[in-house]
């Protein structure tokens, strides 16, 4: 009988898997504005002010998501430039939601050589090599049921 439990648990734990399976957030860039981005290279300081908003597409017929913890973390050639916490919301099912984050204000970054020259050069062409990760702490609910909070993994945007 206790072997009939755990089969039965387990059993039971994965046709609910099945059925409630979340789909994975779909997300873009919808708009970005990059009004500053300067290296003085005499005390390896950044001037930025960016501006994006980023389309969080929750496809799920019956799977809301609460996003207890959102960050966006802005990169330039693989280095931390700003993180920009931003206001939790719950996400139901069939939703669109836009995050704007504004990344604003001046950061020491120690860049090598041919990352200077590659920054005169981005500087030249008005492209740069900018990465935003989204990092997340959520909960998601199946009808009354929720999920323990879970960090899932970052959301890469390249830019």
């Amino acid at each position: 009988i206790f072997y009939f439990g755990i089969l039965f648990f387990v059993l039971g734990s994965f046709i609910f898997w099945l059925i409630f399976l979340p789909k994975e957030v779909e997300f873009k860039v919808t708009d970005a504005s990059l009004t500053q981005f300067d290296f003085n290279t005499n005390n390896n300081t950044f001037n930025y002010n960016l501006a994006l908003s980023i389309a969080l597409r929750n496809s799920n017929k019956k799977v809301g998501i609460y996003y207890r913890r959102v960050e966006a973390i802005a990169f330039y050639k693989k280095k931390w430039f700003a993180t920009v916490s931003l206001t939790p919301f719950y996400q139901g099912h069939k939703n669109t939601t836009i995050l704007r984050p504004v990344f604003e204000g001046q950061q020491v970054l120690w860049l090598k050589p041919r990352d200077v020259s590659s920054f005169n050069a981005e500087k030249s062409s008005g492209v740069y090599s900018i990465d935003v990760k989204l990092s997340f702490k959520i909960r998601v609910r199946y009808g009354k049921f929720k999920t323990l909070c879970y960090k899932p993994p970052k959301i890469d945007c390249p830019l």
